[in-house]
């Protein structure tokens, strides 16, 4: 954080946070629907998902009441002013992220009650759940206020994606810089009843020493694992690792590996810990990236030193080339056709 700091300080002569403001995985999610929010942005997602429960629109009915899904709102301050192209355009923009479509309501009026709001689904809702949702969401006149409803993954992605471009087309930026430490990240993840993957890698250690607790309850287990982030960018990523041998142990069984396949494809580091391991971690930084933001380059190429196309070419060897039979003989390598 210091040397973060310290070169904000040297070379832009801008001055950061002190400390840095935490925040827990699961409140970025909630609130952002993203682990790496950009907190220049005032645009925050509101959970609905429970007043939606008991409503008669299957569209927000049914993630509602799936386990596994989520609705949210996010409003737009002074948005009722977007036109039904530019609506259709953010519609389209969030299909890219698997949303099926992109309701609204505008609020031109709260004085007159639903008379003073415009939209197609208020025919679906009940006015006091229409009601709750003005409420909960701090909403003003001039507002519009966009919904996600859908598997919590879909409804998350889509709508921080729109806050991101909504902030950046109506220039809602409060400030410069925001750096941000995103710490409490869950152990495992999956999809649905799916199998369970590691969020991080297989060798961040949890918080709670007790291999059995971790085997018992896999989806509650919170990992000692944190990200920096900066402007919504993560510039820094880094955990404590295991140093414990049946806890390494029982994460890989959680990500369904066998003790033989464990042995196989890390018997090195198993054996390694039953020697014992003192406690270590520490943080990897993107310093591409950093530089990127630091200098306002529109492309993370143009801070690399030697960066290669978009077709994968490097111009500065020429590679992929041309290698000769003499190459591949000291390389130990064959080259064979392929049949379809």
């Amino acid at each position: 954080e210091t040397m973060i700091r310290e070169l904000f300080a040297a070379f832009l002569d801008i001055e950061l946070p002190n400390p840095f403001p935490r925040m827990t995985y699961q409140e970025a999610i909630q609130r952002f629907g993203t682990d790496r929010p950009d907190l220049r942005n005032p645009l925050e997602l509101t959970d609905i998902t429970d007043l939606m429960k008991e409503v008669e629109f299957k569209v927000f009915h049914e993630p509602a009441n799936n386990p596994h899904g989520r609705v949210a709102a996010l409003r737009v301050p002074q948005g009722a002013e977007l036109s039904r192209k530019e609506i259709d355009d953010y519609t389209k923009f969030v299909g890219i992220y698997g949303a099926k479509g992109l309701a609204y309501i505008k609020v031109n009026d709260l004085s007159k009650d639903i008379a003073g709001l415009q939209s197609p689904i208020l025919k679906f809702l009940p006015d006091a759940i229409v009601a709750d949702i003005l409420k909960r969401t701090s909403a003003a006149n001039g507002d519009i206020i966009f919904f996600g409803a859908d598997k919590a993954r879909v409804v998350n992605e889509a709508l921080s994606a729109l806050r991101d471009r909504l902030c950046a087309d109506k220039n809602l930026y409060h400030s410069a810089w925001q750096p941000l430490w995103v710490v409490d990240f869950p152990m495992f993840e999956r999809e649905g009843s799916g199998d369970w993957q590691a969020l991080h890698h297989p060798f961040t250690a949890p918080y709670d020493p007790d291999p059995q607790k971790l085997i018992n309850n896999p989806g509650a287990a919170l990992s000692r694992a944190y990200d920096m982030v900066l402007n919504g960018s993560e510039i820094g990523g880094g955990s404590i690792r295991i140093s414990d041998l049946e806890m390494q142990k029982a994460v890989l069984g959680i990500l369904g590996m066998s003790p033989e396949e464990a042995k196989d494809q890390f018997g090195h580091l198993l054996k390694a810990l039953q020697f014992g391991c003192p406690p270590l971690g520490g943080i990897a930084f993107g310093l591409d990236r950093l530089a990127a933001l630091m200098t306002d380059s529109t492309s993370i190429r143009d801070v690399i030193a030697f960066p290669k196309t978009q077709t994968e070419q490097c111009p500065l060897t020429n590679a992929p080339s041309i290698v000769d039979t003499k190459q591949l003989d000291t390389l130990g390598l064959k080259v064979s056709k392929h049949r379809k």
